[in-house]
Order: C-alpha cells, then sequence, then structure tokens
C-alpha cells in the first residue's frame, strides 16, 4: 500500500467518516458502504478524478490526553473508489455536543432555515466551535499537497476556510452548502456573522444547490463585509421556472472582496440514477414489490421518507392526511400512508419533541380510523434499508414530500427515479413536492405545495390521488428527464470543472 504520508491533490472536508467501523473477530475494520447512492459514496466518487486524495472527519473518543490518541489519526483505506487517506479528528462527547448538537443544531440550523425562533443563543460556546473548525483546518492543511484543492462541507465548518487560508496561501479552498442560505436579515441575527463571513469570503469557491441560495449568500457578502458583485449570470432554464417560491431568474458568479476574487456557484446534487435502476430490476426487489403489494390488498400507498426534524414538515403533514381521511371518508380503507420519521442522535431535545408530537398524532389517526383489517398509518421511526425503500418507491402511487424548507431533498429525485418501468415508460404516480424544497425548482413535473396553508395542502393531495393515468406518466416523464440531467455523474463533472477554473 502507498505510503499515507504523501500530500493529497484533493483533500475533503466533511463531518462524517467515509466509511462503516465494524469489529469483526476481535478487529476493527473498516467496510465501505453498501450502497453507492448517497452523499458520502458522491464524494468519494471525486478520488477518481486525482492522482491521491484524502478525506477528513471526527470521531467520537471517550477521555482525554493519551486516552484520546489511542487511535492511529490517519488511516489508509482501499476501496472501490480508490486508495485515500482519512485523517480523524478526535473530539470528547463533550465537544461533540458543543460544536455539533448544540452550536450547529440549536444556533446555526434554524437560523439557516429561516425559523428564527427555534434560535438558541444561550446555549452556545463559540470558543469550542472555532477551536474544532481549527483542528479541522490543520487536518487538512497536513494532508494537502502544495496547490492542492481543499473542498470543505457544510455550515457546521463555516470558519474552517478562514484557518486554512492562515496556515496555507498556496491551496485553492472550496466550501459546498448542503443547506439552504438565509436572506440576509435573518443571517443578521447571528451574532458571529461577521467572522462567519469573512471565513467564506476566503474561499476561492463557495457552491449551493440553486441559484437563490448563491443569491442569498452574495447579497450578505454585499450588505455585511461590502463585497462587490462582478459578474452575474441567468440561471440556467431547467432552473429559472418563474413563479415559485425559490425562483431566482439570475445569480452572481463571482464576487470581489480585499483584491481576491470569490466563485459563487450553483448546481443541484444529483442521485445515482443507474444504481437506482439496476436495483429496481432486480429480482430481490420485484419480489418485495410482490410482498408490498400484497399486503396492500388493493389499497393506494402513499409515502413519505424523512427525519424528525422540524424543518421536515412531517408533523404538517401528517395533519393534512387526518384531513384527507375527514373530508373523504370514502378513502378511509383505500389508502396507506408509509411514514418514515428516523430519530435524531441522542441528547437533542428539540428533535425529541419533534418526534413524540409525530408519534402522537400517528396514534390518533389511526385509533380514529383503524379496524382489525385496516391500519391507515405505518410509522416508522428507523431508517428502511435503500434497497427495501426502491421497492416502497415502486408501490407508492403518491410520494408526499413537503418540508417547511429543506436544501435541497434527495428523496424526490430518488422517488422519481425509481419509477422507471422495466420494458420502457414510467410507472406513473405523482409526486406532492413542497414549494420550498431546492429540488421545486428543477422538478416541474411535481406538484407544488405550500406547507404553510392547509388549503394548498388539501389542494395538493387531493390532486395527485385524482390525477389521470396519462398525466401521470407525462409529468413523471419531465422529472425523470431533469433527475438524469442533473444527477451525481452531472454534478461530479461540473464541480470538477469549476476546481480547474480556479
Amino acid at each position: 500500500m502507498e505510503n499515507k504520508n504523501k500530500p493529497s491533490d484533493l483533500v475533503i472536508v466533511y463531518h462524517r467518516q467515509p466509511y462503516e467501523e465494524r469489529m469483526e473477530n476481535g478487529q476493527l475494520v473498516y467496510k465501505e458502504h453498501a450502497s453507492p447512492n448517497g452523499i458520502v459514496p458522491t464524494l468519494k466518487s471525486f478520488f477518481g478524478s486525482v492522482e491521491r486524495g484524502a478525506w477528513v472527519a471526527w470521531k467520537q473518543v471517550e477521555g482525554k490526553g493519551r486516552e484520546a490518541e489511542k487511535f492511529e489519526r490517519v488511516v489508509r483505506i482501499q476501496d472501490s473508489y480508490g486508495t485515500y487517506n482519512v485523517s480523524r479528528l478526535p473530539l470528547t462527547p463533550q465537544q461533540v455536543r458543543s460544536f455539533y448538537h448544540v452550536t450547529s443544531k440549536e444556533a446555526l440550523w434554524p437560523i439557516l432555515h429561516s425559523f428564527p425562533e427555534r434560535y438558541n443563543y444561550d446555549a452556545v460556546d463559540w470558543p469550542t466551535f472555532r477551536e474544532v473548525n481549527r483542528l479541522f483546518a490543520e487536518a487538512a492543511v497536513a494532508q494537502a499537497a502544495p496547490g492542492a484543492v481543499i473542498w470543505i462541507h457544510d455550515y457546521n465548518l463555516w470558519l474552517t476556510p478562514h484557518y486554512v487560508r492562515k496556515l496555507r496561501s498556496d491551496v485553492k479552498i472550496a466550501f459546498f452548502h448542503h443547506t439552504p442560505f438565509p436572506s440576509s436579515s435573518i443571517f443578521s441575527i447571528l451574532p458571529w456573522r461577521d467572522e462567519i463571513m469573512n471565513s467564506l469570503l476566503d474561499c476561492d469557491l463557495v457552491g449551493f444547490h440553486i441559484p437563490r441560495y448563491a443569491a442569498g449568500f452574495a447579497a450578505a457578502a454585499r450588505n455585511l463585509k461590502g463585497a462587490k458583485i462582478l459578474e452575474e449570470a441567468p440561471a440556467p432554464s431547467s432552473m429559472s421556472h418563474q413563479g415559485l417560491a425559490l425562483s431566482q431568474a439570475s445569480s452572481p458568479v463571482k464576487l470581489g472582496y480585499q483584491g481576491r476574487v470569490v466563485h459563487v456557484d450553483a448546481c443541484p446534487v444529483g442521485t445515482n440514477v443507474p444504481y437506482i435502476r439496476e436495483l429496481a430490476a432486480r429480482e430481490t426487489t420485484q419480489a418485495r414489490e410482490m410482498r408490498i403489494r400484497e399486503e396492500l390488498a388493493g389499497r393506494r400507498l402513499i409515502m413519505s421518507v424523512g427525519r424528525a426534524d422540524y424543518t421536515k414538515g412531517t408533523r404538517d403533514m401528517l395533519l393534512a392526511y387526518e384531513r384527507l381521511l375527514e373530508r373523504q371518508p370514502a378513502l378511509v380503507g383505500q389508502v396507506q400512508l408509509l411514514v418514515t420519521s428516523v430519530s435524531a442522535a441522542a441528547g437533542m431535545g428539540v428533535y425529541r419533541n419533534v418526534q413524540r408530537e409525530i408519534e402522537q398524532i400517528s396514534g390518533r389517526i389511526n385509533g380514529r380510523y383503524s379496524t382489525l383489517a385496516y391500519r391507515p398509518l405505518w410509522l416508522s421511526t428507523s431508517a428502511i434499508p435503500f434497497e427495501e425503500l426502491i421497492a416502497y418507491y415502486r408501490c407508492a402511487d403518491v410520494c408526499w414530500i413537503t418540508p417547511l424548507r429543506d436544501g435541497l431533498n434527495l428523496v424526490a429525485k430518488e422517488y422519481v427515479a425509481a419509477r422507471e418501468n422495466t420494458d420502457g415508460g414510467n410507472l406513473g404516480g405523482a409526486l406532492v413536492l413542497s414549494e420550498f424544497t431546492g429540488a421545486a425548482v428543477e422538478l416541474d413535473g411535481a406538484v407544488l405545495a405550500n406547507p404553510y396553508s392547509n388549503f394548498q395542502m388539501d389542494a395538493a393531495i387531493d390532486r395527485a390521488l385524482a390525477m389521470p393515468p396519462q398525466e401521470q406518466q407525462e409529468r413523471m416523464a419531465s422529472m425523470q428527464r431533469s433527475v438524469e440531467r442533473y444527477d451525481a455523474a452531472k454534478w461530479a463533472r461540473h464541480t470538477l470543472e469549476k476546481f480547474n477554473t480556479l
């Protein structure tokens, strides 16, 4: 195996490790994720485009000092994506709680998603947030070759670019936001706004899913720091549909600040369409489909996949489902709703409360409408394995994805990708999608809903259930073209082209 001390041309900095740790025969082994779908495999695919790559993540450890150093800081991994270094930061439970559970999730997350009423400043330990970001920067530059690209991901590492810039003037710094970026007035609620914006303006490239988020960042940079918009470009025609909540006709592509040029980009992350379709064609998937349809016994399946987070709108979707059964009693016994609401990490009280309310509403719906032969709602609080999820996507007449705010939402794209018919054409089906997801500006065949309006939510699910088969297929075909246009491979190609221009 190659020397792990050699520097890398591309260093990806992301909070999650790029493998699963398992104990086998008393030995700790690193296993590649079973599914090539999802953000971690997508990021790992970039290693195939460089001679040497590295990944920086954190790993929670018990104890301090020597106790925290009992594992290798840098390990060399070899899998189907290549051979690359993984540099792990040993963070104590206290550091993880402060940096991730409190500062990131209770202070930064609600502001990014425009929920200022959920913002909690009092519990924040900003010095620890700074310190963890500095540690990420030190680990990243230690892996970087001269002139390398250090690619940092997401808001919990907002300060890392600043520390990288101080340590290494030769590297190129790229940053990608997997979340929305709020309006300048909402962003300004953060008392650390100046420090955060200074760090982002230390980047050579700042990327977002859609033009609206890029424009929000540029507005904040201009209003708070006096950055100049050097160049704007029209949004791609496939992402510039007028009249949507997140419509944006054009957005800045270059900012000027203190003599430097900051490139700003908007390109949505895609899903692994060929893999999803390969899964859909497997005999095991088809057997699962048959079992699911037998369980449904002729009922129509509606499904919604998410996690226990107030931004995901699961509570509002469940209330809309309850109103549907009240409003159309003939549907009782004829429709089945499958909801996944994956519980958050232990110790995150705000999400426990969300989960408790979801379970209470679900219990009430089942209590009102269940019979010995029928339960109107299936609630799963653990993730359904992806291979099984594909079978459910293929059985679902409606996929109902209505977050109050979401950076993109890959579930909607997965549903569309899975609806290809094995003998050509598509299976039809309807996607009910919140206007406040980034994917809404791409998927022009979706039935869009405003989750803040009971009337619009009711109208959207009614329309989806009443949609004629031909219209379903026409809309699905349009969405499939979009999902194929912006798949995971397209995002990789686009991003590598941007790196080459820095």
